[in-house]
């Protein structure tokens, strides 16, 4: 391959690279949800219609900067591209509907994007920054609504968990952008990548989002993930050893003290059989494995859809990607999940290594409880972050992002 058709021959401009934040910020926007109060009269159809299109939006700048395709080669992308292909061979059998075929078509500008972008991120750990800076700026309108109005973004429909009201954001969804916000931001102190100012003007009102949202799930992922990332640094990093040593210490008196307090938000309200049962996940998942399937249907799946089954949700990533995908859609699933695990594991201690092993741990343990990993979502953008963290940078790679800030609270 020429120099002139290699794939790092992208504008790298500082317009260029304001451009790439944009289309990043747009992707997040197109994978938020609509359900929910909201404060602002806007009809529901009128958000899916801004967070459906918003995905057409940052295909055409991505396009815009990118019009001779050139991409940076991923395993992650090229087995999403395949999961694609699937879905719509489910989807053109039309069991879901017409919907499918639409979903489809937004899942492929979801990946085309993508593939468009893929050339800004041959060093995307600085690149985290920007997904903190995103994610936080949601958090923000959380944060807004909840001080306009506490008696709905706090409301008895919802347990009294807190939900997004100026943009409808769910308790889960919520608590998913706090706990990735926090796990990234720690981990960019402990590489002394930002300032502990930045770390307490971001993390300390995103743990008390999270706190508020009572997701488990979410909590669970930021530990688990954390605990990950903390154990690859231990031999190289000083600071992550120090920090450590103090969790332990905090987690065994926190539970010492506050273990009746700690039982009760983790039960939510709940008695001991809604608790077990994951709030009536299991049912849901019980009828979804006894539902009579074709050959065609175990192999392919039903078409995509929204993710629930008899009119309600499905919440687990896998039983929902083997209802629309099938079993070639769970394979495929497994594939790229694998294949970040194996380049994970295989890369020596780093930041950029930290960051991607805390976003892997948190995804695959929210997939669990959680929808996402076989259509356009958050999930599949943490993972594609975490592909591009784990690829080998090139030369050229500092400037591809620059000029970049240490500061995660200053302007994307």
């Amino acid at each position: 391959m020429s120099r002139a058709e290699h794939p790092h021959d992208v504008p790298r401009t500082a317009q260029a690279v304001k451009v790439i934040s944009v289309v990043w910020a747009l992707l997040v926007f197109n994978t938020l949800g609509s359900l929910g109060a909201s404060v602002l009269p806007i009809p529901r159809s009128v958000l899916q219609m801004l967070t459906m299109s918003s995905v057409g939006f940052a295909f055409v700048l991505a396009l815009a900067v990118n019009p001779r395709f050139k991409f940076r080669p991923s395993a992650y992308l090229m087995l999403l591209t395949l999961l694609l292909v699937g879905s719509f061979a489910s989807s053109a059998q039309l069991t879901s509907g017409w919907g499918a075929l639409f979903r489809c078509a937004r899942f492929s500008l979801f990946i085309g994007t993508l593939w468009l972008i893929s050339p800004w991120m041959d060093n995307a750990l600085h690149f985290v920054k920007h997904h903190v800076r995103v994610l936080a700026a949601l958090l923000v309108t959380v944060g807004i609504g909840l001080v306009v109005a506490p008696g709905l973004a706090l409301n008895e429909i919802n347990e009294g968990r807190l939900t997004g009201v100026l943009w409808p954001l769910t308790a889960t969804q919520v608590g998913q952008y706090a706990a990735i916000t926090i796990g990234l931001t720690v981990l960019l102190w402990l590489n002394k990548l930002t300032t502990g100012k930045s770390v307490a003007l971001v993390s300390v009102p995103a743990t008390v989002m999270l706190v508020l949202t009572h997701t488990r799930t979410a909590t669970a992922g930021l530990v688990a993930g954390l605990v990950v990332a903390g154990l690859s640094m231990l031999l190289t990093n000083a600071r992550a050893r120090k920090v450590l040593v103090w969790a332990i210490a905090a987690a065994v008196a926190g539970i010492v003290l506050l273990g009746a307090f700690i039982q009760a938000w983790l039960l939510r309200g709940q008695d001991q059989e809604n608790f077990a049962n994951l709030t009536g996940r299991a049912k849901v998942w019980g009828r979804l494995l006894d539902m009579p399937r074709t050959w065609f249907e175990q192999v392919f799946g039903t078409g995509l859809s929204n993710k629930s089954f008899d009119g309600l949700p499905i919440d687990n990533s896998w039983l929902a990607v083997y209802h629309e995908q099938g079993y070639l859609g769970v394979v495929v699933v497994v594939l790229f999940l694998l294949t970040l695990v194996v380049a994970a594991i295989s890369r020596a201690p780093s930041p950029a290594r930290a960051c991607a092993l805390f976003l892997i741990s948190y995804c695959l343990l929210a997939s669990y409880t959680e929808a996402g990993l076989g259509d356009a979502s958050p999930y599949l953008l943490h993972l594609a972050l975490a592909s591009w963290l784990l690829a080998t940078p090139s030369p050229d790679s500092e400037a591809a992002l620059s000029p970049r800030s240490d500061h995660l609270s200053s302007a994307a």
